[in-house]
């Protein structure tokens, strides 16, 4: 793995900086408005269980629409793809402003939330296989660390943001995110590379299951992803965040804000470490200590009852997860043909989607049955057994030494 610093020269690349700027104001408008949702759902309903189903509305449309939004990517024009799905999330958060205007009922913002998953579902796998078609194959490296930098800085001020502006109403927050997407969807409209398609043949089950047989043949890159998955569908606590802020912390949304924006803080600091100092060695361990050490982050955080000591561990929660993202990411970018990017893509973003909406349902159902803290440390301790599970089940992954081969 090359040491590829994010330079400004690739900014040159009319289309990748559009891309960027897409990129950014479209994470920072998903990050504010999930403060807003989570908030606007756990004041509506004060049910662990509720803010759960968020996340699983949210992740449906990806895992039901897997193989075809991947080769839809690989045979359709990927940029007409995006603009559709961002004019798509432009009206589902124009939706979810009238609801919070006219306090609607909560399986309305349930729906409006699976509709914003289906756009999301399309768009991530379009994404992914439109950004290496924008600059010079030798230029892809600094490419994708932009788009890594830009994406975790959104998630950081987002959610800040989104806090922020809820103290005037989670109205306030919805009309913003709302102009985010509208803007977003006009950057990616004034991208001019346009992508023909790359897959041929029928859309047929042998075509449309190719991504996962590529994947389920690397046993690395198997293991790497459903590691990932596992450890983050246990220990993940995002969606309980709004409880933490407002009955166990007593923060606030803007307290809320600040705790969501923590981890992608911790991961945007490590990014730019890994940046500087590339993993070259031992890359399967180190996979496996980041994994562990989100595991005790997230029984630290469930435990603790002090703000900044939250934030901190939060902090820390995220450093070590951009760890195993990088490995993860490198190991499926290095070793997938573009013309099985889109799909490959697609089902990457099934396990990512799974470790982190389907993750939230499983804390907030766990939440309803034995408490919110309870659920967070189990969630933690459980994904400290998940490491030691994969290491011994993936030898493959574990003795890993360099990323790419």
């Amino acid at each position: 793995m090359n040491s590829v610093l994010p330079s400004r020269g690739l900014l040159r690349h009319r289309d990748l900086a559009l891309f960027l700027g897409g990129r950014f104001i479209s994470a920072m408008a998903v990050q504010m408005q999930n403060v807003a949702v989570g908030w606007l759902v756990y004041d509506l309903t004060r049910d662990p269980l509720a803010l759960g189903l968020v996340g699983l509305a949210s992740f449906l449309p990806a895992i039901a629409l897997a193989l075809v939004t991947g080769h839809v990517a690989d045979r359709a024009d990927r940029r007409s793809i995006i603009v559709a799905c961002y004019v798509l999330t432009t009206l589902t958060a124009l939706g979810l402003l009238a609801c919070a205007w006219l306090r609607a009922p909560v399986w309305v913002i349930y729906l409006l939330v699976l509709v914003f998953g289906l756009g999301r579902a399309f768009a991530n796998p379009a994404g992914q296989a439109l950004l290496p078609g924008l600059v010079p194959p030798g230029e892809l490296g600094g490419a994708i660390a932009w788009g890594s930098s830009v994406w975790q800085t959104a998630t950081i001020i987002g959610p800040a943001v989104g806090g922020v502006l809820y103290v005037l109403g989670e109205t306030a927050v919805f009309a913003a995110a709302a102009a985010c997407f509208a803007l977003t969807t006009l950057l990616f409209a004034r991208i001019r590379h346009r992508s023909g398609s790359t897959a041929s043949g029928k859309a047929d089950w042998a075509t449309l299951l190719a991504g996962i047989r590529f994947i389920r043949s690397r046993p690395a890159i198997f293991g790497a992803i459903s590691l990932d998955l596992f450890a983050v569908l246990l220990g993940g606590a995002t969606a309980l965040l709004p409880i933490y802020a407002r009955d166990i912390l007593q923060v606030g949304p803007t307290g809320l804000g600040l705790l969501r924006s923590a981890p992608a803080a911790g991961a945007l600091g490590m990014a730019l470490y890994l940046v500087w100092r590339p993993i070259r060695q031992r890359a399967g361990a180190r996979m496996f200590q980041a994994v562990a050490l989100f595991g005790l982050a997230t029984i630290a955080f469930g435990l603790s009852r002090d703000f900044l000591l939250s934030l901190a561990c939060l902090v820390v929660l995220g450093a070590a997860d951009m760890v195993s993202v990088v490995i993860r990411q490198t190991l499926v970018q290095g070793e997938t043909p573009d013309g099985m990017r889109g799909r490959v893509s697609a089902v990457n973003a099934v396990f990512i989607g799974a470790s982190n909406e389907l993750g939230e349902f499983e804390s907030g159902a766990v939440a309803a049955l034995i408490g919110t803290v309870p659920a967070v440390v189990v969630g933690g301790a459980g994904t400290l057994l998940v490491a030691a599970l994969w290491a011994h089940w993936f030898p493959d992954l574990r003795r890993r030494d360099r990323l790419v081969n």
